[in-house]
């Protein structure tokens, strides 16, 4: 099975993981998946990601998200809507960059210096490839 866009891959697990109230979810590993789900749990969109070097069914690395749920059941997670594709690439400039629901949400930004959120990357001056948007 061939996988021509990984990160929308990755996003629409965690969309089926939310729809159906799953505890945890695995996807294969990448660095740049690994760089995706640390930057959704120091956002506070995932409680916990670990990278499990080799389960009993395969060998080859996995990353490991548990989902966040508030109290009453809800996920912390709301939406989920990819920009930048393969087949069109979305770039910004540090002015262009806009807050996700007036900063309810954040905006993935690939930069030269990594993957930062839409705020870090305006406190930086930096523009970048919007990856994805998340609420």
């Amino acid at each position: 099975m061939t996988m021509t866009d990984p990160i929308s891959d990755m996003l629409t697990t965690l969309r089926n993981a939310v729809a159906v109230r799953k505890e945890t979810v695995s996807i294969p590993y990448s660095t740049v998946r690994l760089a995706i789900a640390n930057l959704l749990e120091t956002e506070g969109y995932l409680r916990n990601v670990n990278v499990v070097e080799k389960e009993t069914k395969s060998k080859f690395k996995q990353i490991t998200m548990t989902m966040k749920y508030v109290p009453n059941g809800d996920p912390v997670i709301q939406g989920i809507r990819r920009v930048s594709k393969p087949g069109q690439r979305i770039y910004s400039t540090t002015g262009r960059l806009r807050k996700v629901l007036g900063g309810v949400g954040i905006s993935v930004v690939s930069t030269s210096q990594g993957l930062m959120t839409d705020h870090q990357a305006r406190k930086k001056s930096l523009g970048g490839e919007v990856l994805f948007k998340i609420w």
